[in-house]
């Protein structure tokens, strides 16, 4: 399957769907997945903005694209992944193409599909959504018994670049890696990539060996860890011939094990480990090079995500002198390139703001209950999947310790017994709600900001849903503590407040037995 579609679903204009999933990414095609496999009398579709599936590894074109999660907890529990555990864009466009084909997905999926607006009818007891076609920029009405949120957590359109003073005057040129253009040829040019996180430790490698010089220029230092992209266990386990789903479900509780145990020495002892990681660094670098000053975080280890550098290539870049490191503040641009706090320069030709990208809350798609507006920073997230006062949506938001996909499936999973218990008691619509024991609890910021703090998050915090005290009202980052909780989780319990609509309308409106 290629990379590119054609929207296959044909006209979904003023049609009823069971469930409508927003989003033909990882999440969308994990998702949709799951839904078939449990309950494949629903009727679906899959509507997606962008030209054809992939989401995040559609859109990132820059060079070296790569994954910074394993594979094996990247990828479905359903699919296993034989190949090396980080992999390429091309590799995982590859992956999520054959998922789609082997779910037979393509004719539930319609591309170049915005969805404009949503609203929740009390009345009808459905989700009215107003969808543009990209490209006869008509908009149409989709009706959908339930709006599952697949769209991912970042704004498409453009990446966040910091307002710096005088980037206007720079006459070189800028490039975000997000908006990445298909013509840019750094050959013999000298490029600055602001930045330090993954999308940076990735972009230097690979431009390296065509630019003159490749410098990153980083305010904070990042945590990172080198090492081979193989794992010697599934290497063996390879040779000794054994299936490849047993492989795969090996390789995921092995991964899953490794993070836990990583994060437990960041809790427990976060001293010795940030010591651990950067004395790793310091032994793929030169002798003298300064690791204190450029590797070394202000912050405790995975506050935010620790950088796997496969085969230490970016290491390698600077070691062999193509690409060097400087620590330092931005004072100003001027026509040839930057000027730093400390008084220093880097003249440049072209300057590569990986900086990171701005949130999209619930894709940035403006929802109503009712004709009112609703303000998500004004509702409560049910372990960060429902939310008071929205009936019928789920929100799909994983891991920042974790893989997104291990967040992906439990949700999956969570969602299709959920609407199993709508059919069962032949309710209509469902939402979580505040108990008369939760009136006086306290509302705290969508995640706890001193145990995870990526830039992206902090500055949406305010657009986002609040949390509780309770574990009930949080999205936890544990995801070996949701895998035994999400589960078991009782849907009558009184948190679930239900709609059921009278017997004359029962026909109509409930989740329909329609073949999809």
């Amino acid at each position: 399957m290629s990379a590119t579609h054609q929207s296959q679903a044909g006209n979904p204009a003023d049609e009823y769907y069971d469930v409508v999933i927003v989003g033909a990414g990882i999440s969308g095609i994990g998702s949709a997945t799951m839904l078939r496999q449990q309950h494949p009398h629903l009727r679906f579709l899959i509507l997606e903005a962008l030209e054809s599936y992939g989401g995040t590894w559609l859109i990132h074109k820059y060079p070296g694209t790569r994954s910074d999660s394993d594979l094996f907890t990247f990828g479905y529990h359903f699919k296993p992944w034989t190949g090396k555990p980080i992999a390429s864009r091309d590799q995982i466009l590859q992956y999520l193409g054959e998922a789609i084909e082997d779910a037979d997905l393509a004719p539930h999926i319609c591309y170049r599909q915005k969805v404009q607006a949503a609203n929740w009818s009390s009345d009808q007891q459905c989700w009215t959504l107003q969808v543009q076609d990209g490209d006869s920029q008509r908009v149409q009405s989709v009706q959908a018994g339930f709006l599952w949120m697949c769209q991912g957590y970042y704004q498409h359109a453009k990446g966040y670049t910091p307002d710096w003073p005088g980037l206007e005057h720079f006459k070189g040129t800028v490039i975000h890696p997000q908006q990445w253009p298909e013509d840019a040829d750094l050959a013999d040019q000298q490029v600055v990539v602001i930045g330090s996180g993954a999308t940076a430790a990735t972009l230097i490698p690979a431009l390296a060996d065509d630019c003159r010089h490749v410098t990153m220029l980083q305010r904070t230092p990042t945590y990172f860890a080198a090492g081979r992209n193989a794992d010697a266990l599934a290497e063996e386990l390879r040779k000794l011939e054994v299936d490849p789903d047993w492989i795969h479900q090996i390789m995921r509780k092995k991964a899953v094990h490794d993070r836990a145990v990583l994060l437990k020495h960041a809790s427990k002892a976060p001293d010795k480990l940030k010591q651990t990681l950067i004395d790793g660094v310091r032994a793929c670098l030169p002798e003298g090079f300064d690791a204190e000053r450029h590797f070394t975080p202000p912050y405790k280890p995975l506050q935010q995500r620790v950088a796997f550098v496969p085969e230490g290539d970016l290491f390698k870049a600077i070691s062999d002198g193509k690409a060097s490191v400087v620590t330092d503040q931005i004072e100003t641009f001027d026509e040839q390139g930057i000027v730093l706090r400390s008084g220093e320069r880097l003249d440049c030709d072209v300057v590569v703001t990986a900086t990171g990208f701005d949130m999209a809350v619930m894709g940035e798609i403006p929802f109503s209950v009712d004709g009112e507006p609703v303000d998500f920073a004004n509702t409560v997230g049910y372990r960060g999947i429902l939310f008071t006062g929205v009936p019928n949506m789920a929100w799909v938001y994983g891991y920042g310790f974790y893989s997104w996909t291990l967040r992906v499936e439990l949700i999956g999973n969570f969602v299709c017994r959920l609407l199993a218990h709508l059919q069962a008691t032949r309710a209509s619509s469902v939402a979580p709600a505040l108990r008369p024991e939760d009136a006086d609890m306290t509302l705290l910021p969508w995640v706890d900001t001193q145990t995870l703090n990526p830039g992206y998050l902090l500055r949406s915090l305010h657009r986002l849903p609040k949390r509780g005290d309770k574990p009930e009202w949080q999205h936890s980052q544990d995801y070996e503590y949701e895998k035994q909780v999400l589960p078991r989780v009782d849907f009558s319990d009184s948190i679930f407040s239900y709609h059921y609509i009278d017997s004359a309308r029962k026909a109509s409106k409930t989740m329909r037995s329609t073949t999809a």
